[in-house]
């Protein structure tokens, strides 16, 4: 079974073309994030436009690249939830065009979801049930997957996401100039620091299952800039080392929320496996602590490889495949949803 899976629920545009849930056949991303860079995130209206622009070629590319035709293509699947709501039509205006177009089954993915089952495609001893934490710019919250289609909501932030929070600290450190995304930044940055030369608050880390990084960026901001926090868009007047000192502090307390939070899930749960997605997946620290936590309680924990942790087609293709396996497809008149109610 081949699917063409197209992603557009942030400022990146992706197509890829998958096989059987996982052989991958092509992988096409186009990302806007250098137009967003001055804004200090990402601006909807200016994602929108480039989705317009590159949706047409890269979905072209990432067919030419599969060597398939629309008869080689068994159905089409598109990320329809959640994200930025103007985003995911353009997407799954496309997408429904095609399905019309070519008379495919349409597949509607769950981004989130999707980010989940990118381990499963990486590693084919996964077995279920595991829990898994997904962690972005726009997500943190942990699930109970009992399969590719259950996916239980165990706990999640109660207020922003971990990668936003990488996002902020990176703009108050002054260290955004090139980077949209403050996570790789912050890590490389932390490397040259001492993660316990200054303390920052754990939010919640002893309590259930949700998540809180408000007040940890509060208090990055108060440590880089004073407590009135002036001058927070300039960079902090403060040595190269007590920079990098606060990044490796604030890198340090988010990953030991997340790690404890995701083995207190699988204790509670009662598994053994667990699996972590979206792009603070793909950070270095976060990958060694959480290793060893499983080492040391009998646990395993399963990364998917690192181009497959931010968003990307590749899921969403990989998802739709046991989507449309199972008869779950999604009539041409599908809405989109900005976002996905806690349950």
């Amino acid at each position: 079974m081949r699917i063409l899976g197209i992603e557009t629920s942030c400022d990146e545009t992706a197509a890829a073309v998958v096989e059987d849930g996982r052989v991958i056949r092509s992988s096409r991303i186009a990302s806007s994030s250098r137009l967003h860079l001055r804004f200090g995130g990402v601006v909807p209206e200016i994602a929108c436009r480039e989705h317009l622009r590159s949706i047409i070629p890269v979905i072209q590319v990432a067919m030419e690249e599969a060597t398939s035709s629309p008869e080689d293509i068994d159905g089409v699947a598109v990320t329809n939830r959640p994200g930025l709501v103007g985003a995911l039509l353009i997407g799954t205006s496309v997408t429904k065009t095609l399905a019309w177009a070519w008379q495919k089954p349409l597949v509607a993915v769950n981004h989130v979801e999707a980010h989940i089952y990118a381990a499963q495609m990486a590693f084919t001893e996964l077995a279920y049930p595991y829990v898994a934490l997904v962690a972005s710019g726009g997500h943190t919250s942990i699930y109970l997957v009992r399969d590719a289609f259950d996916c239980e909501l165990m706990g999640a932030t109660i207020d922003d996401a971990a990668g936003e929070a990488f996002d902020k600290v990176a703009k108050y450190l002054g260290v955004l100039e090139e980077h949209l995304h403050g996570g790789p930044v912050i890590e490389q940055l932390a490397r040259r620091g001492d993660a316990g030369a200054v303390s920052f608050p754990r939010s919640l880390i002893d309590e259930g299952l949700d998540f809180s990084f408000s007040g940890l960026k509060t208090a990055v901001l108060y440590c880089a800039h004073g407590q009135d926090a002036s001058g927070v868009d300039e960079r902090p007047e403060v040595s190269e080392r007590e920079l990098a000192d606060i990044a490796a502090g604030f890198q340090e307390a988010v990953v030991d929320v997340l790690t404890a939070k995701l083995v207190r899930a699988a204790k509670v749960a009662s598994v053994a496996r667990m699996v972590v997605g979206g792009g603070v997946a793909a950070n270095g620290r976060l990958r060694e602590k959480l290793t060893k936590a499983a080492d040391d309680g009998g646990l395993e924990v399963f990364f998917p490889p690192i181009g497959f942790c931010t968003d990307n087609a590749v899921m969403v293709a990989g998802l739709g495949c046991q989507l449309l396996k199972a008869g779950k497809t999604a009539s041409l008149d599908v809405d989109t949803h900005a976002q996905v109610e806690r349950v």
